[in-house]
């Protein structure tokens, strides 16, 4: 029997006030900041230094640096592994802007390469093809919380003498065949923003076991010195620097959230498996996936639609959003990440990014084709996917996980409705 789409006034299959907030925020939070608050060093404190130990231990690194953001670690980990002007950097043609402009940061090339469709990932066995003579190195995404196969990479990667950088800024805890993310390339970086399974409203972390590459990271992220701010300073700048320190407040609700984070990712977990269990068999609906060897920590849930199959080809992008907005309509809080591939991105697509066409234009480097015909499945990943955060997080348990199963199943029984919309009026 058909419902009445709550975008057409039916009743929500979702209601509003079911999905709960996140980060939850308890005692262990308010007595840490408070106590941060009442000291003394509001910069890079003792708090920093703490928590810099504790990331370590739990993450399995024997350095960590705690920074103010997780694209400010990327542009660490590109510094750590020396990667300057005419260098080539490979990279992922779909992930947030950060994977990829990082590179840019030290003035190296961007060099993408298409994904596979299932996992979301960089295509393990294109990289190969795009290693030049001045490949420097390679930037493994573990988008979403699911983990790149990284034997192929490191295999790879050795073979042509590369660097491996992890970006794990949304993977916190995933692994592949047992060992953790941000442990199996040469340095990764970890993102603490607001959306983040870690989270201290902004922040990050940038983890390596090489004291080499620790030290270059620590160099650019403290004004090019080579003392930290926990050292006698003699306030010389060494190299090209920047200002990527975290400070105190922020590092103690970060050191708050670390003491949850075990559990807060069990029940992810758990949300997870009652979503996709409760998303079976619902037809056009492309579930994720959670191949032998990687444990998911589920940070963003996306699916995909089989548009060909739902007749919208030609404008799957333009159809993918009306029914995002129908998903909206019932009260389950899913969107839209990243509608477009990076390289149509403006910077790439203009080769300009400081002026002058640098870095592209510069000496060392050789000319780079960023047309995007060249990576479909990023393209069409891009046109049909739709993802979610907070409805898996802590506090939310699995009802609500099938709450919002029943938003996607009631839309999706429902097509034929969706005629009836007047698209123009819906925001």
């Amino acid at each position: 029997m058909s419902e009445r789409l709550a975008i057409l006034g039916g009743e929500q299959a979702c209601p509003t006030g079911t999905v709960q907030p996140w980060p939850p925020i308890d005692d262990i939070d308010r007595e840490m900041v408070m106590a941060s608050l009442e000291q003394d060093i509001h910069t890079f404190g003792p708090n920093c230094q703490e928590f810099e130990k504790e990331f370590a231990e739990w993450s399995g690194n024997k350095y960590a640096i705690t920074t103010n953001s997780g694209t400010a670690s990327l542009h660490m980990c590109v510094a750590a592994c020396d990667c300057g002007p005419g260098d080539e950097v490979i990279v992922p043609a779909y992930s947030w802007s950060s994977s990829v402009t990082c590179v840019l940061h030290h003035n190296a090339i961007p060099v993408f390469v298409d994904l596979d469709f299932d996992t979301i990932n960089i295509d393990v066995d294109k990289i190969e093809e795009a290693i030049t003579p001045r490949t420097k190195a390679i930037i493994a995404v573990h988008l979403h919380g699911l983990a790149v196969n990284m034997d192929k990479v490191l295999e790879v990667a050795r073979r042509h003498n590369v660097k491996v950088i992890e970006d794990a800024c949304q993977a916190h805890g995933a692994t592949f065949n047992g060992k953790k993310v941000g442990t199996m390339g040469d340095c990764a970086a970890f993102s603490l923003n607001q959306n983040k399974c870690l989270c201290s409203g902004e922040g990050g972390f940038f983890v390596t076991d090489d004291e080499d590459m620790n030290f270059r990271a620590r160099q650019l992220w403290s004004f090019g010195e080579t003392r930290t701010p926990a050292e006698s300073r003699d306030y010389h700048a060494y190299a090209l620097g920047w200002m990527y320190r975290n400070n105190d407040l922020t590092a103690a609700f970060g050191r708050a959230q670390l003491t949850k984070l075990d559990g807060y990712l069990a029940q992810q977990k758990e949300n997870a498996a009652r979503l996709t269990e409760c998303l079976q068999e619902i037809a056009y609906l492309i579930p994720p996936t959670e191949p032998e060897g990687h444990e998911h920590t589920w940070y963003n849930y996306t699916t995909r639609f089989d548009m060909e199959a739902l007749g919208h080809a030609d404008d799957a992008a333009d159809f993918r959003d009306k029914l995002v907005k129908a998903f909206k309509a019932e009260g389950v809080e899913t969107g839209v990440w990243q509608s477009y591939i990076l390289p149509r991105m403006t910077v790439f697509q203009a080769k300009n990014g400081y002026g002058f066409g640098c870095p592209w234009s510069c000496p060392h480097a050789a000319e780079v084709d960023y047309s995007p015909e060249q990576y479909p499945v990023a393209e069409k990943h891009a046109n049909t996917h739709t993802g979610m955060t907070v409805p898996l997080r802590a506090p939310n348990r699995p009802d609500v996980a099938e709450k919002t199963a029943a938003g996607f199943r009631k839309v999706m029984e429902n097509l034929d409705q969706l005629e009836e919309v007047d698209w123009a009026s819906v925001e």
